[in-house]
């Protein structure tokens, strides 16, 4: 990338992918084994894009990456407060958990409020993330549920929106509804993409998902991340997202092999991290005025993981002790079942 800064402006669609550049490398022994190519991007709350590889305004579908601005509705309209879900509420809203049962027992409590039971969830049955629990559903003969859903949480909060509507909660993810409507307005503002270019597609949960150019998804990132800019509701609802991913770490992903929990713990806050479906990746630093947006284009998380940390370590957002504790996500040996080391990890972008 050049060193001076560039305008987020989306170029005319193209009908196929662009070569993008390999982000990532596997080397087994002295050969390269895998590679991993895809587009980064880092960009300014105002859209400037700073640094980067591969072509950051090649449209892609963000799917859970930006749940933060997908629950905007939640908090700006007063639901949230409405039916007192707290923090903890807010932080599932912006999850794609484990099914832990922190995580389910907090859904479940969110129902209950709203006179709704996991019935009422539009997302499907999922198996636990979380391996102790699956082990626990089959020891108990039980099947998982949509509770279990790594996206509950966001489905909650839109009943809850729903509800504070006066909308069917039978109907809260149609498109034309009102609850969907007010999320793909907030989307449209964040990223300043038209609604009607934001694409209708469905996301793994049933909800509606969107596509557009990975650096207008860096700048929304970017926006929730630093909102001095934005209008007071706005400003506050951010703000507030930021505390309940700060003080809920384990809420957005899990306690157990989780990089955005992980990032977030270690980082005490400053960083707002999300993963989104097939290999989507945005990273917010809070108090810089920057987010990173990351795609890899065969939809393997293992082609960002050690990008994200290497990354992190180039502009300075985690110190050395931060990246000790999270060594086990950056790049280097590859140690096979037996604890030799095979190979290695190399970041290339």
């Amino acid at each position: 990338m050049t060193s001076q800064p560039t305008t987020a402006a989306s170029p005319p669609e193209r009908a196929s992918r662009p070569d993008n550049p390999v982000l990532t490398r596997v080397w087994r022994g002295s050969h390269v084994e895998s590679q991993h190519r895809g587009v980064w991007a880092l960009v300014d709350s105002a859209g400037r894009v700073h640094d980067g590889a591969g072509d950051p305004h090649q449209p892609i579908f963000a799917r859970s990456s930006l749940k933060s601005l997908q629950a905007l509705p939640l908090v700006e309209s007063g639901a949230l407060d409405r039916f007192g879900l707290g923090e903890e509420a807010l932080a599932l809203a912006l999850a794609s958990h484990n099914a832990e049962p922190c995580h389910t027992a907090c859904v479940e409590r969110v129902l209950a409020r709203l006179g709704l039971s996991a019935d009422d969830l539009g997302c499907g049955p999922q198996p636990p993330g979380d391996r102790d629990t699956r082990h626990e559903l089959v020891r108990a003969g039980q099947r998982p549920g949509r509770v279990h859903n790594n996206c509950s949480g966001k489905h909650a909060g839109f009943l809850a929106l729903a509800r504070h509507l006066d909308a069917d909660p039978r109907a809260y993810l149609r498109p034309d509804g009102p609850v969907q409507r007010a999320v793909r307005a907030a989307v449209a503002e964040m990223t300043d993409v038209a609604p009607e270019s934001l694409g209708d597609a469905v996301d793994g949960c049933s909800a509606p998902t969107f596509r557009m150019p990975l650096a207008r998804l860096a700048m929304a990132i970017a926006r929730v991340a630093n909102p001095d800019g934005l209008a007071p509701a706005r400003r506050a609802a951010c703000e507030r997202m930021q505390r309940a991913v700060a003080q809920h770490p384990h809420l957005i992903a899990g306690h157990h092999g989780r990089l955005c929990t992980d990032l977030a713990r270690e980082s005490g806050g400053r960083l707002f991290p999300k993963l989104g479906g097939e290999a989507v990746y945005v990273l917010g630093a809070v108090g810089r005025d920057r987010a990173l947006a990351i795609k890899v284009d065969d939809g393997s998380e293992r082609g960002f993981r050690a990008l994200v940390l290497d990354l992190c370590r180039r502009l300075g957002w985690l110190d050395a002790a931060q990246l000790a504790a999270l060594a086990r996500w950056s790049a280097g040996p590859l140690n096979n079942w037996a604890g030799e080391t095979v190979g290695h990890v190399e970041v290339v972008a």
